[in-house]
């Protein structure tokens, strides 16, 4: 059956305190992520018992609310309830600088900044795929010029991924987009590329006798977060220090110019450090465990998601990408997390005496095992049921262990399904294509049997849009 956006929007609207209360709207794959001016507003019971929701995820004034893969039609219907110039809430100056804020501005800032950006990341490593596919099967030459043209507008999205972060964080960070794509241009110009070629080859670069490290900005995120992020202040502080009447011309030129020199000379080549740091523990830590590393992903990996921690690998498997080809701790460790909860959907769909879960759970099934979008599987079956995320929890350590023992690496980014399963074929090695279904294939079996094993207790037919309502006096086991 259909779902009714409208009034969905209408319900998830009221109960977050209103359109009065909403700050800030927008929506990754399957959640709409709010920022909301008082916090003490939220009805949490409420939103979390509204039909088509399948999960809330709070921390302070943001507020995500998991709908599923058609969360764009949602979207378009809040959006709609919601006034023109809405903005967002401003932090109040005098709340508590502390380590647990930091860290979870950091994570905000990150999260915030890639969520948009995820739909051109797919799109162009599926581009990539194709055109590596293509070349595999003889079907285009190498080096013909239709494969060219696939393989560019494949890359684009990551070659000129510090332009679409520099738009994404200005977004983020309330400051000018137009001034921190035109800075973020600057790391990703002709010119300036091949004078860092020449710096990597030793020949000596300086900017107003300050010399410049040799970095290459393209396939990179953090320095023009960071560089955003520092442009909103520049930003401020030159507003205020231009007369009135120059600051068409002047407040623009000035910005311009601190803030591309301060990239160029400190934000960028930091930003750089800041994730070649983080790549390295990353990749240090799978090299002394190694299997065991992506085992032990594959079971974290849904507690990951239902945090919001998982995009912070987003940076690293892109940098791993693009310097060595493929990655394979995190993205074969997805393979077993996501098949898994798509197993575990299938035997609560076969089990549930509840129509309405048994249609979920087969939506969501499909959602995991196909297209690797797991979220529906997550909260709208595993979270509600618990059991099942138990059962999945367990596949996917196990599903890590054999994908880390076989070795198997992913050569572009997109989440692993059986769609994107090309992701993860080596030309050099034709067995990675039997390795790769079998822990998928292994994944969903495991799972399946896992969950009929441990069961799970069934909602009640009234019950079925109230996931509170679930409790054990109403409830009767779903047992093999």
């Amino acid at each position: 059956m259909a779902k009714n956006y409208a009034a969905l929007a209408h319900s998830v609207v009221d109960a977050l305190g209103g359109a009065e209360n909403i700050a800030a709207v927008t929506h990754c794959m399957t959640r709409l992520r709010f920022v909301v001016k008082d916090e003490t507003r939220v009805d949490s019971p409420t939103l979390k018992s509204i039909s088509g929701v399948m999960g809330v995820v709070r921390n302070d004034k943001q507020c995500q609310v998991i709908i599923g893969n058609t969360v764009s039609q949602a979207f378009r219907e809040v959006v709609s309830l919601l006034p023109q110039n809405m903005q967002p809430a401003e932090e109040p100056s005098t709340q508590k600088l502390t380590l647990k804020r930091i860290g979870a501005g950091i994570l905000d800032a990150l999260i915030g900044t890639m969520s948009p950006l995820i739909p051109a990341i797919i799109g162009g490593s599926m581009v990539k795929l194709l055109a590596m596919v293509l070349e595999m099967t003889g079907a285009l030459p190498k080096g013909s010029s239709t494969l060219t043209i696939l393989t560019v507008i494949g890359d684009g999205a990551f070659f000129f991924l510090p332009l679409m972060v520099a738009a994404s964080a200005a977004v983020k960070f309330k400051t000018n987009m137009s001034l921190a794509i035109a800075i973020a241009g600057v790391l990703v110009h002709p010119s300036f590329i091949e004078l860092m070629a020449k710096a990597a080859q030793g020949e000596h670069v300086e900017f107003a006798l300050v010399p410049v490290t040799a970095v290459k900005y393209t396939y990179t995120v953090i320095p023009a977060l960071v560089m955003t992020w520092c442009l909103s202040y520049i930003e401020r502080w030159v507003d205020r220090i231009t007369p009135a009447v120059t600051k068409n011309f002047l407040k623009p030129m000035l910005i311009v110019l601190i803030a591309a020199p301060l990239a160029i000379v400190l934000i960028g080549p930091l930003g750089i450090w800041i994730g070649s740091a983080i790549s390295a523990l990353v990749y240090t830590i799978h090299g002394y465990l190694g299997w065991l590393s992506v085992a032990i992903m594959g079971a974290l990996w849904p507690l990951l998601v239902m945090t919001g921690m998982h995009r912070v690998f987003t940076p690293t498997i892109i940098q791993t990408i693009a310097e060595t080809g493929k990655e394979g701790m995190v993205m074969p460790s997805e393979i077993g997390a996501n098949l898994s909860l798509g197993g575990s959907s299938l035997a609560v769909a076969w089990k549930t005496k509840n129509p309405e879960l048994r249609q979920t759970a087969m939506a969501a099934a499909a959602s995991a095992i196909l297209a690797g979008i797991s979220e529906p599987a997550l909260y709208g079956v595993a979270v509600r049921l618990k059991r099942p995320l138990i059962a999945s929890l367990i596949s996917g350590f196990i599903c890590g262990a054999v994908a880390g023992i076989a070795g198997l690496a992913s050569h572009s980014m997109a989440a692993p399904g059986l769609f994107t399963s090309v992701q993860f074929f080596d030309p050099a090695n034709p067995m990675s294509i039997v390795w790769v279904f079998g822990v998928m294939a292994l994944a969903v079996v495991l799972s399946f049997v896992l969950t009929l094993l441990l069961g799970f207790e069934d909602i009640p037919v009234e019950a079925a849009n109230t996931p509170q309502a679930a409790q054990p006096a109403n409830v009767k086991e779903a047992r093999a």
